[in-house]
């Protein structure tokens, strides 16, 4: 029973290709279907592989990508809540593949909280 709309074999060949090359981001039976309809195109295995291969680079490049994103001094200008916010509360930069801004976060964490803290007691004062 074919479930998914559009429906797989009226899909085009190259979203057949995408489907059957992502296998984990899809469900088991759209690829299996995805499959079936690219044998019935004559669409070879090689390019199959293909396909996967490329998008495995993608994948590998978004990460590197992810790792290397830093804050910049035009992040606390344009946007500054969002920023300061982010680097408070935020725990799992470093578990959501953002390498850099976790090791900035590490530094920028205590000065922080310093300065609140002396904006508190300096208020108070």
């Amino acid at each position: 029973m074919n479930k998914f709309r559009p429906p797989i074999n009226t899909r085009s060949t190259d979203e057949l290709l995408m489907i059957a090359g992502a296998p984990d981001k899809w469900q088991p039976q759209a690829v299996e279907l995805a499959k079936a309809e690219l044998q019935l195109r004559n669409i070879p295995e090689s390019e199959i592989a293909r396909v996967k291969y490329l998008l495995e680079r993608v994948d590998q490049l978004e990460d590197l990508k992810r790792a290397k994103e830093a804050y910049t001094v035009s992040d606390f200008f344009f946007k500054p809540y969002m920023t300061l916010f982010e680097i408070l509360v935020s725990w799992e930069l470093e578990k959501d593949g953002y390498f850099r801004k976790a090791r900035q976060q590490r530094v920028i964490r205590p000065i922080l909280i310093l300065l609140i803290l002396m904006l508190v007691i300096w208020s108070i004062i």
